[in-house]
């Protein structure tokens, strides 16, 4: 049907025009626009090298980089470079777009791709049109106005959540960005306020808990207010007491180094752009105490600690969601240094039902099962990517000690197959300088036990994974890990000896590089025989690592080829 609509709005004389010169509010990056022009592509983990090549010309079959280039992002990095040649690359593939697929053929014709798409030729509409005569300009606008006009009348078909707030805030924008549009912006208004109030919790979190997705919104919602203000038009109060609760679930989410802890599905957001959201909402409000999101944040001198602290979504939020119960992310300065492995979505089926298992995140599996299922491959059901029998108590608790700030946390995702409890005990130390962890597999009834016996067999084997960051160096010496950080600082992991240590290798995803990175984890492995099973260990600075370090190198370089 969004076809059927969009031939039909396409058939219609529209004209419309600027209301005032718009202002660019996205401008990507100077390198990524360089690499544009010298004909570099890279799109969800595609690289194409040939100047000879237009954009649309890189991907025929992969949907998830032909939605990344429909979206047209890639534009705000044109805008960064500014210049002639960059002008018009811009100006040659957005006349390609209306040529190629303007006429409602082709991919690019959902509302959310059409409100990302909108937002930025609305933003670098000036960019795109300067050296242009009338006839180029008409042309342009004509296909602004079509495809606002199919926004509204299709936003209504999207699922809660981001796409949703994508095709609305495009609707808003354009509504005002463009003569006899503001038709549109009331309905839209409204129906993102709704939004708000149904789709952002108490908390400021999303039912995804992907912190990357919840940054998209809050920057949705900033570009909306702008664009409300702009005209004189007044904000909903639902939708600033939103950014009012997204901001300081924002901040609890950041790691030391300024970027979000990729749970969920979510990466590390774009260098710069929580910075950009959080400034431009305004909130200054700090994060209270307790879980956000679903997440713990510690935090202590120069150290960050994130814990995924409550059962994963279910339902239709799952579609990208992982087994991540108990797993954390350690950070030192601007210096992740413990990860986890990151979405594999970008990847492929295989990457991304691996990235989605609980062995790709820091905190005990056993027997290589995860604390939540997704559905078999190949399984003929609606949503096969689902997740399933996910943890139904999970437990948190955070108290402040002496020594530091103690995190005890507990979930039942393995007791009804192995009849298991894991809980969790991590204490960072006043100072940042040291994290102790104690894992625990136990039963906690006799019906417990019933089930533990069935399953034991020889020992129930277990695993307890701490994944590197491809940056971290990583040396053993007997029963000790020594961890070197590119910021010349020194971590040590050490052990009780309950379990066999090993360091084995592991992968770095991320989006914007062309395959996954090689890196390494800390392995703690072995088989519970009893009623209950306890591993303690154990990250420290070494003793002669300062407890300030000049850090001036940059991290996760943007070469995407490195």
């Amino acid at each position: 049907m969004h076809r059927v609509h969009a031939r039909r709005v396409v058939r219609l004389p529209i004209e419309t025009r600027f209301v005032a010169e718009p202002e660019p509010r996205t401008i990507g990056i100077f390198t990524r626009g360089q690499q544009l022009i010298a004909g570099s592509f890279l799109f969800s983990g595609l690289l194409v090298e040939d100047s000879r090549l237009s954009i649309w010309q890189i991907a025929k079959d992969d949907d998830a980089v032909i939605d990344e280039i429909q979206g047209c992002a890639w534009l705000d990095d044109l805008a960064a470079v500014g210049d002639e040649m960059a002008r018009m690359r811009a100006q040659k593939w957005v006349f390609e777009w209306i040529d190629l697929y303007g006429h409602g053929n082709g991919p690019g014709w959902t509302p959310d791709i059409v409100g990302r798409r909108l937002i930025r030729w609305i933003n670098h509409g000036v960019f795109l049109l300067r050296g242009k005569g009338k006839a180029s300009a008409d042309i342009l606008f004509q296909s602004l106005a079509r495809q606002t006009l199919f926004l509204a009348r299709r936003w209504k078909v999207m699922p809660p959540g981001l796409p949703r707030f994508e095709a609305l805030s495009g609707i808003i924008y354009a509504g005002l960005a463009l003569e006899g549009m503001e038709k549109h912006v009331d309905r839209a208004v409204n129906a993102l306020a709704a939004d708000c109030v149904s789709q952002i919790d108490a908390d400021g979190g999303i039912a995804t808990r992907n912190p990357e997705a919840l940054l998209e919104i809050l920057t949705l919602l900033n570009w909306t207010t702008e664009a409300l203000s702009g005209t004189d038009r007044p904000t909903p109060p639902d939708i600033m007491r939103a950014v009012g609760r997204i901001a300081p679930t924002l901040r609890a989410l950041r790691h030391a180094d300024g970027s979000l802890a990729r749970f969920h599905g979510g990466g590390r957001g774009l260098d710069g752009r929580l910075d950009q959201a959080l400034a431009a909402s305004g909130v200054k409000d700090l994060p209270e105490a307790g879980t956000h999101m679903g997440f713990v944040r510690l935090n202590a001198g120069r150290t960050s600690l994130i814990v995924d602290a409550a059962a994963p979504p279910e339902g239709e939020a799952s579609a990208n969601a992982h087994a991540s119960t108990l797993g954390f992310e350690l950070a030192s300065g601007r210096r992740r240094f413990i990860v986890n492995c990151g979405s594999g979505a970008r990847f492929g089926n295989e990457w991304q039902r691996a990235s989605r298992a609980t062995p790709s995140h820091c905190t005990l599996g056993i027997e290589g099962v995860s604390s939540s299922h997704l559905a078999p491959p190949g399984r003929m059901i609606a949503h096969p990517e689902l997740l399933s029998d996910v943890p139904q108590q999970v437990l948190c608790n955070v108290t402040d000690g002496q020594q530091g700030r103690k995190l005890e946390l507990s979930h039942d995702g393995y007791r009804l197959t192995h009849g298991l409890t894991h809980a969790r005990i991590l204490e960072l130390s006043v100072d940042g300088r040291g994290l102790i962890g104690e894992d625990l597999l136990a039963t906690l009834n006799p019906d417990d036990e019933a089930v533990f016996n069935n399953a034991r067999g020889d020992g129930i084997a277990y695993a307890i994974r701490f994944h590197l960051h491809p940056d971290v160096k990583a040396h053993r010496n007997n029963e000790t890990i020594t961890l070197t950080l590119k910021s010349g600082e020194t971590w040590v992991f050490t052990h009780d000896n309950t379990a066999e240590l090993s360091l084995s290798p592991s992968v770095y995803l991320q989006n914007g590089r062309l395959r996954p990175i090689a890196t390494q984890q800390v392995v703690l492995s072995g088989r519970t025989m009893a009623y209950a099973t306890r591993v303690r260990w154990s990250f420290a600075k070494a003793d002669d690592t300062p407890h300030a370090v000049r850090d001036l190198v940059q991290a996760d370089p943007l070469d995407p080829v490195d």
